[in-house]
């Protein structure tokens, strides 16, 4: 269950400011998928032990106060769609604006939780001037100051309580998302798997439309495909459908074991594509690139290596990633994107003995240990891996704290090396023995 929070509200009310906050970042702007009218914030955040994405819809276009009204609008009804909770944040120092008016009617004829949140309440005297807001008819308040954070922690254990529970009957199949921009060939793959054609979500924003899933049970393989194609036509990257596409690709991903990152082998990995990559990661989701139309390129024997590499020094550090190069129109390699999807779920789902962990590994360590830090030296003693839905190990030694990104980051290229990761993120801790 991908829980999403959506900040929404009229600009300057503080919405950046609360969404660094939960997300603990200390910039504006997070993960941004660039190349967009405007940029889009978000980010993972966690509170007592619930995962969620948080999403602010600021950056509106400036122009005229119908153009203004109707841009907010569009994007909060967006939110409404797919957000599990909204937060309406408004000002306690300006009051009641028409813009906020316009905003809580269509959040009251909304069936999604909605937290009026009164923003730069930074004196116990302005608690008082928070109850005007009530007039909204939309419930309780929470007064806040986002900058200094009082309140929030009381707005969160609310917020919580209203995320769906993780269905223990969930379908235990492999889930594999395709995700990429407009006009990479998702839905031809999709066409060329299946082996018909389908309909697949039409390109209209604000309407209700879950994620398209098909089960694939053909030649051996049984997976589900989550399909989010189709979102947004290239002649009309709206604000609209480009934050509607946005949301929907977080939740698909949310979703999936396996991420299928489709590209243009004619336009190469841009800004977009990146981004999408790194969320994937962060999510710690297993990857696979797919080059697609590469019929189009004049190729030598050279070709195939230049393009890998550029991805590969583009999407750095996480490198050990599986690029296959198709062409969806001449059905070329299709089935070994397929192939490499069940392989990087096989391998994100891999445990290996302690026993072999420790074999191999101490021995590895014995020759380059922790450098040695103010005379004192990092004794790495044992190694296990953690429970859990990715690769995460604990190695156990005397001083944790002295251990340094460039040590961790051998470790992680050294356990690739012996025990093979390709394709999924590796988390290495080290802690106290």
């Amino acid at each position: 269950m991908a829980n999403i929070i959506a900040i929404v509200g009229r600009p300057n009310v503080g919405k950046s400011t609360l969404y660094n906050r939960l997300t603990e970042s200390r910039r504006a702007i997070v993960d941004d998928f660039s190349g967009v009218t405007r940029d889009r914030h978000y980010g993972q955040a966690e509170w007592t032990g619930k995962n969620f994405t948080v999403v602010d819809t600021g950056g509106y276009v400036h122009g005229s106060d119908d153009v203004f009204e109707a841009a907010i609008r569009e994007q909060v009804l967006i939110a409404i769609e797919e957000a599990s909770v909204i937060l309406f944040m408004v000002d306690v120092i300006t009051g009641i604006t028409d813009l906020d008016d316009a905003i809580a009617d269509v959040l009251r004829r909304s069936k999604k939780p909605v937290f009026v949140v009164v923003n730069k309440v930074d004196h116990p005297l302005l608690q008082q001037e928070a109850t005007v807001f009530y007039s909204f008819g939309l419930g309780e308040i929470y007064p806040i100051s986002s900058i200094t954070g009082s309140g929030t922690g009381e707005l969160l254990d609310e917020v919580v309580q209203h995320f769906g529970q993780e269905d223990p009957e969930a379908d235990e199949r492999p889930k594999y998302t395709i995700v990429g921009r407009p006009n990479v060939g998702k839905s031809s793959l999709i066409n060329a798997l299946v082996g018909k054609e389908r309909n697949i979500v039409t390109p209209v924003a604000g309407t209700t439309r879950d994620s398209i899933r098909i089960h694939y049970n053909q030649f051996g393989h049984d997976f589900v495909l989550i399909d989010t194609a189709g979102l947004r036509r290239k002649a009309k990257v709206k604000e609209n459908i480009e934050f509607y596409s946005v949301m929907r690709t977080i939740k698909a991903l949310e979703e999936s074991d396996v991420v299928i990152l489709m590209l243009d082998a004619t336009e190469g990995i841009e800004a977009q594509d990146i981004n999408i990559f790194h969320l994937a990661e962060k999510n710690r989701k297993g990857v696979v690139i797919l080059v697609n139309k590469w019929d189009l390129i004049e190729k030598n024997n050279k070709t195939t290596k230049v393009f890998e590499d550029l991805i590969r020094e583009k999407i750095a550090p996480f490198t050990d990633v599986p690029i296959v190069f198709t062409s969806v129109v001449e059905k070329q390699r299709i089935f070994k994107a397929i192939e490499a999807a069940a392989k990087v779920y096989e391998n994100k789902v891999k445990k290996i003995p302690t026993s072999k962990l420790n074999d191999v590994m101490l021995p590895i360590i014995e020759s380059y240990p922790p450098p040695a830090v103010k005379g004192k030296y990092v004794k790495i003693k044992y190694v296990t891996q953690l429970p859990g839905k990715s690769p995460m190990f604990a190695f156990f030694c005397n001083l944790p704290q002295y251990i340094k990104e460039p040590y961790s980051r051998f470790i992680e290229n050294k356990l690739r090396e012996h025990f093979d990761f390709e394709g999924v993120p590796i988390q290495v801790y080290f802690r106290q023995k």
